[in-house]
């Protein structure tokens, strides 16, 4: 049987070269064609050459100085160059950042996995061909973005790895770490739930709002929701597809955080009944979807929207349930027992059950799996009571009337599984 001969790791690095260099003066042509802009240098040929010119340089000296006197000289007639554009009128330094950018594909082919080469690429390939989305996304965001995205990156990469792993109280069985830690893993999906509605569906429907804002907070989005829904037609069943939707993206929101934060063995006791929870407010939602008018009314209230939950008050509120939780569960379960912990479960489901989950789960109680799975199902049937209580008395709507209905009657169905499988 005949077979082809191993290619030489060489022979390799340098068609990826040149393929790569081709087809990145490929985009280049099409983006001065779409532009009808001159870069002021040459051709598909032209850049092909320098990616060819920076692998042999790269090859003949593994220390790589020929490769950076190269550079230098590329530089340099690139200085020249722009300094003559510069004259023209013409300020854009992307003509020369693509010459730069083809000629390092030479070593990084040569020295790098090949993976990391098509990533680099790939990333030049779509800075150049998305532009207008680029424009248009660059046009959109806010000026506050930045700092938002600052304080994240401060929460997760400054604060979190210089906390200690070690108790933050001898009554409280919850480190420093694990706190800021379930801050973050919160903030973050909610922050790309924010990002998300925000920027790449600005102007969604209202179930897609239901959506997107049930990974962001149920509870918020469901009080949204009603507040839209309380001058809406009665025949317009959207909202109340919305608000169930919202409540079905709470399940996956938990299970999620659950997930990340590694309580596997939590999961796979959730997963049967949190899955027959979203499968069920997906039908009737589906369903009510079908049965009532499609309208999509249009929202301009831009205070019922839901702002980005990077704040350092809200981690700070956040962090002090967190421990006032842990400590109260810590308390409740030495008093009381199951029974006091399913009281308080169904107590604070009429609060924000994420701190009080959160601290369950990385608390070092002397229960087991199946009580703390009992007591999540406790904590979100009583926030989806809760949540049923806000749509009828906000809305005041019969069009909201099912949404309400099926949160009792989730509500009541998970305290009802939860005692059955004690």
């Amino acid at each position: 049987m005949f077979t082809l001969p191993d290619i030489p790791p060489l022979l390799e690095s340098l068609i990826a070269t040149v393929l790569f260099g081709f087809v990145i003066g490929l985009e280049v042509h099409s983006y001065r064609r779409a532009s009808n802009q001159d870069l002021g240098f040459g051709t598909t040929r032209t850049l092909t050459l320098l990616a060819v010119m920076g692998f042999v340089l790269a090859a003949l000296d593994p220390h790589l100085w020929l490769f950076m006197a190269g550079m230098g000289v590329i530089a340099l007639l690139l200085t020249l160059q722009y300094w003559n554009r510069l004259a023209a009128g013409e300020q854009s330094l992307l003509p020369t950042f693509i010459a730069l950018l083809t000629y390092l594909i030479g070593p990084l082919a040569l020295y790098q996995p090949l993976w990391l080469v098509i990533l680099y690429v790939v990333i030049v390939l779509l800075l150049l061909s998305e532009k207008p989305f680029i424009r248009k996304f660059s046009d959109n965001i806010h000026s506050a973005e930045a700092i938002t995205l600052a304080k994240f990156l401060i929460m997760a990469g400054l604060i979190l790895p210089m906390l200690p792993d070690q108790p933050i109280a001898s009554f409280i069985s919850v480190s420093y770490s694990q706190l800021w830690l379930s801050i973050v893993v919160v903030s973050g999906i909610s922050y790309v739930s924010y990002l998300t509605q925000t920027y790449f569906f600005p102007n969604a429907g209202v179930l897609l709002t239901g959506i997107l804002g049930g990974l962001y907070s149920s509870t918020s989005a469901t009080a949204v929701l009603s507040r839209r829904a309380h001058k809406v037609n009665a025949s317009n069943r959207l909202y109340a597809s919305a608000i169930i939707l919202a409540t079905a993206m709470m399940y996956l929101r938990l299970m999620l955080l659950i997930t990340l934060l590694g309580h596997i063995d939590v999961a796979r006791q959730l997963i049967l009944p949190f899955a027959l929870l979203i499968s069920g407010s997906v039908i009737l939602a589906w369903w009510l979807y079908r049965q009532g008018n499609h309208t999509q009314p249009a929202v301009n209230d831009t205070s019922n929207t839901i702002h980005h939950p990077l704040e350092f008050s809200t981690a700070i509120l956040f962090a002090g349930l967190f421990v006032f939780f842990a400590g109260l569960t810590q308390a409740v379960i030495t008093k009381f027992g199951l029974a006091g912990l399913h009281s308080l479960s169904l107590l604070v489901g009429f609060s924000d059950i994420d701190p009080f989950i959160l601290a369950l789960l990385a608390g070092k109680y002397s229960i087991n799996i199946h009580i703390i799975t009992s007591a999540v199902l406790m904590a979100t049937a009583s926030n989806n009571i809760l949540k049923a209580i806000y749509t009828l008395g906000i809305a005041r709507n019969r069009n909201v009337f099912a949404a309400a209905a099926w949160l009792v009657f989730t509500g009541f169905a998970s305290i009802t599984y939860t005692y059955i499988n004690q």
